[in-house]
């Protein structure tokens, strides 16, 4: 069983989330859900910290080796392929399901989801 110890999430670093005056900051509603969703993931002991933290930190790199102009980096981009990458590793959700699910949400209809009225 994963350490369930609260992680300590970078401050500086290659691991770091953007910040504004030491707050974090999402760009996008779906990027502090990942984060949640990490936190939540780790706190039930599906994973360690450090193992979460290495696979971002590579992700990070790889990212940078592609581009290296730096053009376009998203931070919760390379957030959210390392978690993918890490329950896909540990057998939690695989990639299939993933994209499965991924393709029923694109399928849906704009505005399914609110009242019309």
């Amino acid at each position: 069983m994963a350490d369930r110890a609260a992680p300590a999430v970078d401050l500086d670093g290659p691991a770091a989330p953007p910040r504004a005056n030491g707050e974090l900051v999402f760009a996008a509603p779906w990027e502090s859900r990942v984060f949640g969703m990490t936190m939540a993931l780790h706190a039930q002991g599906r994973f360690g910290w450090e193992e979460f933290r290495s696979r971002l930190i590579a992700e990070i790199a790889a990212w940078e080796r592609a581009h290296p102009d730096g053009t376009g980096y998203r931070y919760y981009e390379r957030w959210l392929a390392a978690l993918e990458g890490l329950l896909a590793a540990k057998g939690l959700c695989p990639r299939t399901a993933v994209d499965a699910a991924a393709e029923r949400l694109a399928a849906r209809p704009a505005g399914h989801d609110h009242e019309h009225g």
